[in-house]
């Protein structure tokens, strides 16, 4: 769509942005986080809609704070039942209406694909704050700019990706970003109830050739591993309450088990945590889960500022 002299982005996969267009943002984040005062008053008179129709702290907070470090002013709802969703409105309708209102739209929704939807009616650009188990586009720009910058580089690493692989739609964004850089190899560590997806496993990593493999325990993993990415295991994910009491304390990485990972090795997290990581852990300086909140409020400037089509000199 063409909106004001160039082509109106949104943000539904990671696989929108391309490589080169993902270096660029990650570069314009760190900008951000050295020189945060020239970005200051970016977006003055700019207003952002969250439109949350399922439960977040940070990607909704990390977003609102996003525009007001820009400058800019936000709106919108954190659950389906304060909105029009209660009774019975559209996606379609209600992002017609916010486009009336906003410049621009992060949506949060359990259902796949209902950022899709919303783009295609949207006179405005959206963000794709996740929806359901399958995409999380920020909190993998996120996860590469932290990635990024701890090991300096996005290329020839191992990742370890950790717990609910089925469910987790930042796992699944993850992959599909990684795998378009050199070198990367994953290790697959989840009970056989959790593994990865079989679409994803043939479709992106058998077709690209990507090097993987899957196992059952943590310790197997840690020794070979740069990255580790831990997941929790995701209640509301789960048709019934026994399945989910039986493999939620399936993973908890404990110092003793962290013991068994490389010096450099840092250890990642979405969040929320649960019981899957220790709280002795956070006291390690391999436990990155914390840096990589800040990091997500940096990313999220930058592709406010990159879908807005803002320049700061």
């Amino acid at each position: 769509m063409i909106q004001g002299g160039f082509l109106m982005k949104h943000l539904i996969s990671p696989l929108d942005l391309s490589v080169e267009e993902l270096d660029q943002l990650l570069d314009l984040a760190q900008d951000i986080e050295a020189n945060p005062k020239k970005y200051a008053h970016a977006c003055d008179g700019k207003k952002l809609a969250t439109l949350f129709y399922e439960p977040s702290t940070r990607t909704r907070l990390s977003h609102e704070a996003a525009m007001l470090n820009l400058g800019g002013s936000v709106m919108g709802f954190s659950s389906a039942d304060s909105s029009s969703a209660s009774k019975g409105e559209s996606v379609s309708d209600t992002i017609r209406v916010i486009s009336c209102y906003a410049d621009i739209c992060a949506m949060r929704h359990p259902k796949e694909g209902a950022p899709i939807v919303a783009s295609q009616y949207s006179t405005i650009p959206i963000i794709n704050a996740g929806d359901g188990g399958h995409q999380h586009p920020t909190q993998t720009l996120t996860d590469l700019l932290t990635i990024r910058n701890l090991k300096g580089r996005l290329n020839n690493m191992t990742i370890g990706l950790c717990g609910d692989l089925k469910f987790g739609r930042t796992v699944h964004s993850l992959i599909n970003a990684l795998v378009r850089y050199e070198g990367i190899r994953f290790v697959l560590i989840s009970p056989e109830e959790l593994r990865l997806p079989e679409y994803i496993r043939q479709d992106v990593l058998d077709r690209q050739q990507i090097p993987y493999e899957e196992v059952v325990r943590l310790e197997d993993a840690l020794p070979k591993l740069d990255i580790l990415y831990m997941t929790r295991v995701q209640k509301e994910r789960f048709f019934n309450e026994e399945d989910y009491v039986r493999m939620k304390d399936f993973y908890v990485l404990d110092q003793e088990k962290l013991a068994l990972a490389p010096e450099d090795m840092y250890v990642l997290h979405p969040l929320p945590r649960v019981n899957e990581i220790a709280v002795e852990v956070d006291d390690d300086p391999r436990a990155a889960y914390f840096r990589q909140v800040q990091y997500g409020v940096y990313v999220r400037m930058a592709l406010i500022l990159t879908l807005l089509d803002i320049h700061v000199d």
